[in-house]
């Protein structure tokens, strides 16, 4: 059995492996970012996973998850997202407060729970925040989506998802009447810092580069 913070390298690797970078690989320095730790103690816990068989990785080469790895990663992150899920569903907690609780839930062995759990919320596809659930033979929705950033202005879209599930990030989306399906209109853009203009339910909002990089639209 994997310790909490084993499964939590595991996950934050698929993550960006598949998610974030979409090329299966991660680099030590980006993880240890992700991870909010020194590259050090990532490389120290790539050893552990490695010697496990759940990553192929060679010193100051790329991470890969090995196919076990990857396993491990889908169950864990369907777990997570369910969790996030029934918190926002059924026990009313905001989308800012789903994932730090779902942090702990996680960890909880009980495949069965877990079935059941998914069973009762309907076997949802997408969590509160527009991400992928996995099912239970680890199967994952592939997701065709671009960020407001690469939107050119004088077009309307559609907010999906977020790549950022910082409270701090979601609550700024929140302050902005933004949620999942809400249609936005690219007035313009900046070239010199990326700012742009935006409209959200006819009300004008200028946000940053860094912003609308972060929100993931169709």
């Amino acid at each position: 059995m994997l310790s909490f913070t084993e499964e939590n390298y595991i996950k934050a690797l698929f993550h960006i492996t598949y998610e974030i970078e979409h090329n299966n690989e991660a680099g030590t320095n980006q993880l240890a970012s992700y991870m909010c730790v020194k590259p050090a103690t990532a490389t120290d816990m790539l050893r552990k996973l490695k010697e496990k068989g759940l990553i192929d990785y060679e010193k100051y080469g790329k991470i890969t998850l090995s196919e076990e790895g990857r396993v491990n990663a889908l169950e864990i992150l369907r777990k997570h997202r369910l969790w996030e899920t029934f918190l926002f569903q059924k026990l009313d907690f905001s989308w800012d407060e789903v994932h730090e609780v779902a942090e702990q839930l996680e960890h909880i062995h009980s495949a069965k729970l877990i079935d059941k759990l998914d069973n009762f919320l309907g076997y949802p596809e997408f969590d509160p925040h527009g991400d992928a659930i996995p099912d239970s033979k680890g199967i994952i929705k592939p997701l065709s989506r671009k960020s407001l950033a690469e939107v050119e202005p004088g077009y309307t879209c559609k907010m999906v998802a977020v790549r950022d599930n910082t409270a701090a990030f979601l609550q700024y989306v929140s302050q902005l009447n933004l949620k999942l399906n809400t249609p936005i209109k690219v007035l313009s853009r900046q070239g010199y810092d990326g700012t742009i203009e935006i409209l959200i339910d006819n009300q004008l909002n200028t946000v940053s580069q860094k912003f609308a990089e972060n929100i993931m639209i169709v």
